[in-house]
């Protein structure tokens, strides 16, 4: 069983000093991965609604610091040696493709193959407002940003024809060190699900039925020729491992079809660096090897 860190780039840890301490210590501590989260802006008055708490806000304000995901993985990564550094998520269809393979392909050359890209939708629509993106058509739009970004990294002088995105005879280097950046598809509707099946590396949904959503998942893989087994899972919902038989609880989330089990970092903001050992120590260390 891997372990991830989500929500690293908040709270005390939305600093340079606290990123860089964070991911050291996660990284003694066992944990394989650490994910951030990401707005560009925070619109002060937002109608659309936040689908992860019932009241349908973000818990944050209007001056929070939510430092910019690739930046602060980038400066993680040149503090640490082999945590893995993923966006938990980045909103695609907010990013021109082009100039996003080459930022992604640099940072994943610069520290060792490292990266994983989250990627989701986006659901507030006055950002995508403030930045002068057309909100209709994100979907289609992301679909179509993964195949420019894999295109790019697969070699050069590369054709593309698509609905949003045209080029011919273009190089995009470096390219990632792992050869292609693994695309982690976000999100707990079906929709999503099926995207991972369809195109994702792998799937974090962050709520929702698990067992529904991977079944869709895996549904969706079969009908496009992909092996579901090469989709890795992760998930918040193996709270099993926060009680007495943590081996128990990641067993059972194991039996779920979980590979990663996410931990939020807020668990850790008290003594940091010692409650990150003690987990590491209690949790992490005997469940490895599930």
């Amino acid at each position: 069983m891997d372990y991830g860190l989500a929500f690293a780039n908040t709270m005390t840890f939305a600093s340079g000093e606290g990123a860089a301490m964070l991911g050291q210590a996660a990284e003694a501590a066992g944990f394989e991965s650490v994910w951030t989260v990401e707005h560009v802006i925070y619109p002060e008055a937002y109608e659309s609604k936040y689908p992860y708490d019932d009241s349908g806000k973000m818990m944050m304000a209007t001056d929070t610091p939510l430092p910019d995901p690739l930046v602060w993985l980038t400066w993680l990564g040149a503090a640490t040696e082999k945590i893995r550094l993923g966006t938990g998520i980045l909103i695609l269809p907010e990013r021109n493709p082009v100039v996003l393979a080459k930022v992604l392909g640099t940072i994943d050359s610069f520290t060792g193959g490292r990266l994983e890209l989250g990627i989701g939708v986006g659901w507030l629509e006055e950002e995508f407002d403030a930045l002068g993106i057309r909100w209709e058509g994100r979907a289609a739009r992301t679909d179509e940003y993964v195949e420019v970004m894999r295109a790019l990294w697969s070699g050069d002088n590369i054709n593309f024809s698509g609905e949003f995105m045209n080029f011919q005879n273009v190089s995009s280097n470096p390219k990632p060190a792992q050869g292609s950046v693994p695309i982690v598809v976000g999100g707990h509707s079906k929709a999503a699900a099926r995207r991972a099946g369809r195109l994702g590396d792998g799937f974090f949904p962050a709520k929702g039925d698990l067992a529904d959503l991977l079944t869709v998942m895996a549904e969706s893989a079969q009908e496009h020729g992909r092996n579901v087994d090469d989709i890795v899972v992760s998930s918040g919902e193996a709270t099993g491992i926060y009680g007495d038989d943590p081996v128990g609880g990641a067993e059972e989330a194991r039996a779920k079809g979980i590979d990663r089990i996410i931990v939020p970092a807020f668990m850790f903001l008290e003594n940091t660096e010692e409650s990150l050992a003690e987990f590491g120590e209690r949790v992490i260390a005997p469940t490895t090897n599930i």
